[in-house]
């Protein structure tokens, strides 16, 4: 009890609202932890999002791949220069600029995947096939005696390259070389 010119006052009235002060900083902090908390959960699925459609991308260019390769396998080879048709272009030129990283040439020449097929979740997949030249088939051995006339095997040899793309949000390239006998 505190004496006054009112008489005694008692020392609960004189706290003056120190708990409210109390409870509301303690309220800030636990809103600040909450909200540092939920930023943390928001980028980790913002990555698992990306991930997925990366994921997705890599899939149907991959699939791009495997339908250039079939399409080569029963084409014949395009004639020197004649340009692209159908995603199968002739030799490239060794001083132009690779067909591949022509954005223009992926619009006008390539040819669109029908093979990946990801449901509502596809994901544009295209595919430009380059026929590279003969080469002697790897099989070709002379078997040590260099007397030989050579391997009259050859191979025709074809740079496969595609590429997905899913709406501004993953690019994926793949390229492969495939032989055909």
């Amino acid at each position: 009890m505190i004496r006054s010119s009112k008489g005694i006052v008692p020392l609960a009235s004189r706290q003056d609202g120190v708990a409210l002060m109390v409870v509301l900083i303690l309220l800030v902090l636990m809103t600040l932890l909450a909200l540092v908390s939920l930023r943390g959960t928001l980028m980790q699925e913002r990555m698992s999002s990306s991930q997925y459609v990366r994921s997705l991308a890599s899939q149907s260019a991959e699939a791009a791949v495997r339908e250039g390769e079939s399409v080569v396998a029963g084409r014949p080879i395009p004639a020197a220069g004649s340009g692209c048709k159908l995603g199968v272009c002739s030799t490239p030129v060794a001083t132009d600029t690779p067909r591949w990283l022509d954005d223009a040439n992926w619009d006008a020449n390539s040819q669109e995947s029908k093979d990946a097929d990801l449901g509502d979740l596809a994901v544009a997949s295209r595919f430009i096939v380059e026929y590279m030249g003969d080469f002697d088939s790897p099989g070709c051995t002379t078997g040590g005696d260099v007397s030989g006339t050579g391997c009259t095997q050859r191979e025709k040899i074809y740079r496969i390259t595609a590429r997905s793309r899913a709406a501004d949000r993953a690019d994926v390239t793949l390229q492969t070389n495939f032989a055909v006998p």
